[in-house]
């Protein structure tokens, strides 16, 4: 195997100490080389091997950087992003990749120019329920489908001060849980034809939305995604209704609460304890039949695997920048959709 890719990572908050650092150094194929942050301490001590630096000027100052992670809040990815592929450093971006989809192909642009990866980090594409998802429907047991509905919703009444709840910086469900939905949807179905959606903020003092109902329109097909902070008893993670039958799916995928409890990619049970979803279709002499499908493990490694193979062998990576382009698209959609009352043509934006 070849040495590993050599990674800094920009920002050292929540999503770089718990989504990013933990999953690179336990692919197999990279290694946290670098952590650029205003909090060394904490960094230093995680990964003692790893140089510490103040900002993105010096994490671009080490030649021997391959890669580039963006783990920063919203509303500085787009310059911090721009920077690094014009330093001529692969990147991956968090998500939302920027606030707008102009931003977003702006990177795109940027990246095909200089030859660069411009990796947006939808990783929730490798959660075990939508790995399992994408196998049942690529199985044909549901028939055509008509009617698929996710859901990551949430019980957080308590608006607490960071940046996270500041619409000003990208804050909110549309811009925090609104592109793992969308991300997920696109990858099962393509771009859709229509877009409308609800946009509100319902919690006392809240400064960004907290509740998002986006519809998806294509031919024969309407998609829902729902996110909220005010769903104490959630309803299915995954509901999909088909022409020969139904498929439901409860609870999130484990992986997330694995890395805060400090398990890592690789220790026993990792990505795994996903509960079974239930399945009730027509068997083969058109007869009703219901049982359990058991949920595959999650593999958040797969997304710095992927990116390994893209950077070192050529092979191309899961998710394109176009991908990125088009969920920031459906967003701004989603918010004049809730603006305007209407629902919303979609138009790829290229």
């Amino acid at each position: 195997m070849s040495a590993p890719l050599k990674t800094g990572l920009m920002g050292y908050g929540f999503a770089g100490a718990t989504f990013h650092a933990p999953v690179i150094e336990h692919c197999g194929r990279a290694t946290v080389a670098a952590i650029a942050t205003s909090k060394p301490e904490p960094a230093r001590a995680d990964y003692p091997r790893a140089t510490v630096v103040p900002d993105l000027d010096a994490l671009l100052a080490l030649d021997d950087l391959q890669c580039i992670v963006i783990a920063t809040p919203n509303d500085t990815h787009f310059d911090l992003a721009k920077r690094t592929l014009e330093a001529g450093k692969n990147v991956v971006v968090d998500k939302p990749v920027t606030l707008t989809a102009t931003e977003a192909m702006t990177l795109a642009n940027l990246a095909l120019a200089r030859g660069l990866t411009f990796a947006p980090f939808h990783n929730r594409r490798w959660d075990g329920d939508f790995l399992t998802v994408r196998d049942l429907l690529a199985s044909g047991e549901l028939g055509r489908v008509t009617h698929y509905e996710s859901h990551f919703d949430r019980f957080r009444p308590d608006v607490r001060p960071r940046w996270r709840e500041e619409a000003s910086r990208g804050g909110g469900l549309l811009f925090d849980l609104g592109p793992h939905l969308i991300d997920q949807a696109l990858a099962l179905f393509g771009a859709p034809a229509t877009v409308s959606a609800t946009v509100k903020t319902y919690r006392d003092g809240g400064g960004a939305p907290d509740y998002v109902h986006l519809q998806l329109g294509y031919p024969g097909l309407e998609v829902v995604l729902h996110a909220s902070a005010l769903t104490a008893l959630a309803p299915p993670r995954f509901a999909i209704d088909g022409t020969r039958g139904s498929y439901v799916k409860r609870e999130l995928d484990t992986q997330e609460d694995q890395l805060k409890a400090g398990l890592r990619p690789g220790d026993a049970g990792f990505g795994g304890g996903n509960a079974a979803g239930l399945l009730r279709v027509l068997d083969a002499n058109n007869q009703e039949v219901e049982r359990t499908l058991p949920t595959r493990d999650g593999d958040y490694v797969g997304f710095y695997q992927a990116l390994a193979a893209t950077i070192f062998d050529g092979e191309r990576f899961p998710v394109r920048p176009q991908d990125a382009v088009d969920v920031m698209t459906i967003i701004e959609l989603a918010a004049r959709s809730e603006e305007e009352g209407q629902r919303l043509p979609f138009e790829r934006i290229r």
